[in-house]
Parts: structure tokens; sequence; C-alpha cells
């Protein structure tokens, strides 16, 4: 294998890469979130700077991703803190869970998404959406929603569409072969070519279990705003650099 071989490797091994080259699209993406208050301490400690806070509502979301280009069918779930970079209105994505390899692998190594392995499930249980996360043999959050309540508000989708057009923004630390950072950058990601197939919205409840390597609950609830639930399609391209901490 040449010079030009291995520059053209998507990603390890050689023999069978790990993810292909993107940009990646999704369909039938599901998501539910789960809204609340929090203290606004919590938040300013775990925003990196140049991140300013913007309010005290965080977000708990479960993802079900049955077809991802490239990677395959998955679960995530994610905490997302809101947040400022230079006057723009972004969503910090402070810890993600996922149950697939290829998907672990390339967020973290390609967009710098806080992903680490455990067992996140979203799905609907008779009249309810519900929402679990297992981290090492451990029930660490629950959610759940109503289903579909306001089906015939039309509203719903442009406000998911928003939502999904923010700005996500990452925390990407890789480090070199001395243990050093090779990379520490603030990455910025949107999406592109979004469908929402549908979206709705209604009461929610969640519960977070304190952990030591899945601290969702650092974020502690303080009231419940509510829940949101989004079916869509779209493109997950590849991100920029907001800011690098390693340059001079």
């Amino acid at each position: 294998m040449n010079k030009a071989d291995v520059r053209a490797l998507p990603s390890m091994p050689l023999q069978s890469p790990t993810f292909p080259r993107g940009p990646y699209k999704f369909f039938d993406r599901q998501y539910m979130i789960v809204s609340y208050e929090t203290d606004a301490d919590a938040i300013r400690a775990l925003l990196p700077e140049p991140l300013e806070p913007d309010g005290n509502v965080v977000s708990f979301q479960w993802l079900d991703l049955p077809d991802g280009e490239g990677f395959g069918a998955y679960a995530a779930a994610a905490q997302t803190i809101p947040c400022k970079f230079k006057g723009e209105s972004c969503v910090f994505i402070s810890q993600m869970v996922v149950d697939n390899c290829p998907p672990l692998a390339g967020g973290r190594e390609i967009w710098g998404y806080p992903m680490k392995h455990g067992q996140p499930v979203l799905k609907v249980t008779g009249d309810t959406l519900t929402g679990n996360l297992v981290y090492a043999g451990q029930r660490v959050a629950t959610g759940t929603m109503v289903y579909k309540h306001d089906a015939f508000d039309a509203g719903n989708i442009a406000r998911a569409e928003e939502m999904l057009k923010r700005t996500q923004v990452t925390l990407k630390i890789i480090p070199d072969i001395d243990g050093k950072p090779a990379i520490a950058q603030l990455v910025g990601v949107n999406f592109t070519n979004i469908t929402v197939k549908g979206a709705w919205t209604g009461p929610a409840r969640l519960e977070l279990i304190p952990s030591v390597n899945a601290p969702f609950a650092d974020l502690p609830i303080r009231k419940i705003i509510g829940g949101k639930q989004f079916v869509t399609d779209m493109t997950l391209p590849y991100g920029r650099v907001l800011h690098d901490y390693l340059a001079k």
C-alpha cells in the first residue's frame, strides 16, 4: 500500500474501514426531547469557554436511527445545553451514548461528538413514547412522553425545522502519540437537507440517576418544561472549526 492509498482511506482499519466517507444521509430519524430547568452554576461549569450560557433550560434526548448511510441502524441518547458563540444561538452537545461502533468511532473522530458506548432505547409502549438509557449495567435515565396528542398542530413542523437547523457545537479532543492534545477545538455542525415528516409536543417526564461515568444527573432537574417528538430525514455533513484551543 503506497502513500496515496493510505491518504485515500476513510478510516481505520485499512482492511475494513469502520466508516466510509461522508456526507451521511439519515432516514426516518426519530427524536424524543425532554426539556427541563436546571442550575445556572451547573451549566456554566460544563460549558467550555468561549461559549456562553443561553438560559437555564437544557434537554435530554433519545434518538432512534434505523437507517444511517455508512453507519447502519442504532440508537443514541444525549444531553444538550443551549449556548451562544459570538452572539449566535447554538446548542452544545455535552454527553452522548450510542450502541453501535461505526457511529461511535466516526462521531468522535470526525465531529468530536462526546460518544460513549451504552444501551439507549426509544420505543412506543402502549400510549406512551418511552426512552431508557443503561450504562455499565445501570439505568441512568428514563423519559416518557404522551404519544402524538397534538397531531393536528401544523406549527410543530416549522418549530422542529428551526430547532434542527441550529448549529450544534462539540468539544473535539484527540490526543497525540505522546498523550498531549493533537486537536483541541470547538466544532460547529449544521444538518442539511432537513425534511420533517412529523412533529409533536406534549407533557413529558424525566428521571436522571447519578452515575460516575454517565453523569447526566450533574445537570439536576428542577422543573420539567415538556417534550418534543420529531421524525425526520436529514444529511450530516462535515463540520467546521469554530475555535482552536491550540492556536497561538
